[in-house]
């Protein structure tokens, strides 16, 4: 749903879904009763025209770390404008620079700093990527194929 709000092409193949990316725009999105999609949302929103906006943040505060803050501070780092207002994040498209972030132990949080690695003006370090070891221990492996295959 916040893909095809992004304005992103998605279809669906078989067993399968595909996504393209398009003219990317700003989208709003309740995340309140799936908090463990905002990093990806947030990465998903830095590269979107204009500021996108997403909903419940108060979930956020006792996951792996206080993933808004997280999100806030790592994501700032490579030049990510994230602001936080009661239960709300807005994040502004932002030119994605290289650095140094930390996972801060949280899984989630790797994995979407790596993803925004494929965007990044420079090399992007990640201190605690091991973290992805929790939910997903081939993460890198999978992540990686996704560019030999292309």
């Amino acid at each position: 749903e916040a893909l095809s709000l992004a304005g992103a092409e998605i279809s669906y193949v078989q067993d399968a879904v595909k996504v393209k990316k398009a003219n990317l725009k700003a989208f709003e999105f309740d995340a309140t009763n799936c908090p463990d999609l905002f990093p990806p949302l947030a990465a998903l929103a830095a590269c979107c025209e204009g500021t996108s906006i997403l909903k419940g943040t108060n979930r956020l505060l006792h996951k792996e770390s206080n993933r808004a803050i997280t999100i806030q501070e790592e994501f700032g780092k490579l030049g990510i404008n994230v602001k936080l207002k009661g239960d709300c994040m807005m994040i502004s498209k932002s030119n994605v620079k290289g650095g140094r972030v930390s996972s801060r132990n949280d899984h989630r949080i790797a994995m979407a700093t790596a993803i925004l690695s494929t965007i990044a003006d420079g090399p992007l370090e990640i201190e605690g990527s091991e973290a992805v070891n929790k939910s997903y221990p081939t993460f890198f492996e999978d992540f990686k194929s996704l560019y030999s295959e292309s």
